[in-house]
């Protein structure tokens, strides 16, 4: 066949497809008056009833006579153990590099022994590794290395007791089974 021919028998089927289309949409004289009927039965019918508003409660009105008492939005806490003395972080300490990681975040990996005395081998998340040793500080909640062991590395932490001061927390940093 060719292509002009096949033009042709394409554009016929084409035009059967649309007659027998439009056949099927056309409507028969007689719908429209059901078409109304219906309309019209559907607007006789009563609306459905509404529900009831829901009932306003009345709430019993409050008088705030606390005003001698300590306001729990300031820092009052915090200001009365300024100038008590006891435990707290030292500001002026200059940080270590461990302390830049959270202590879970910490991998005792290995030991090095040096005489009686033994360092641990910790990794850092960023994949360095470094040597800790009785008084070195590492977490970020100024944690001070006691002891370091075969199996583990023991710490004390400083954190806050919520009413200002500090609280110390043992810790500690098992090594990573391989």
């Amino acid at each position: 066949m060719t292509l002009a021919t096949t033009a042709r028998v394409s554009g016929l089927l084409l035009l059967a497809l649309l007659a027998g289309c439009a056949r099927g949409i056309s409507s028969t004289p007689g719908d429209a008056p059901n078409l109304e009927k219906w309309v019209a039965d559907v607007r006789a019918r009563p609306a459905p009833p509404l529900e009831p508003l829901p009932v306003m409660q009345q709430f019993e009105t409050f008088e705030y006579s606390a005003q001698g008492l300590r306001d729990p939005f300031t820092d009052a806490w915090a200001r009365s153990q300024d100038n008590a003395g006891g435990l707290r972080p030292d500001p002026n300490r200059r940080k270590e590099p461990m302390e830049a990681f959270p202590l879970d975040a910490l991998d005792m990996v290995g030991t090095l022994g040096v005489g009686g005395q033994l360092r641990a081998v910790v990794m850092a998340p960023d994949k360095v590794t470094y040597k800790v040793s009785p008084g070195a500080y590492m977490g970020q909640s100024d944690g001070r290395v006691t002891g370091v062991f075969e199996d583990r590395i023991e710490l004390v932490e400083l954190v806050p007791d919520g009413a200002g001061g500090w609280l110390e927390r043992p810790a500690s940093l098992a090594l990573e089974d391989q």
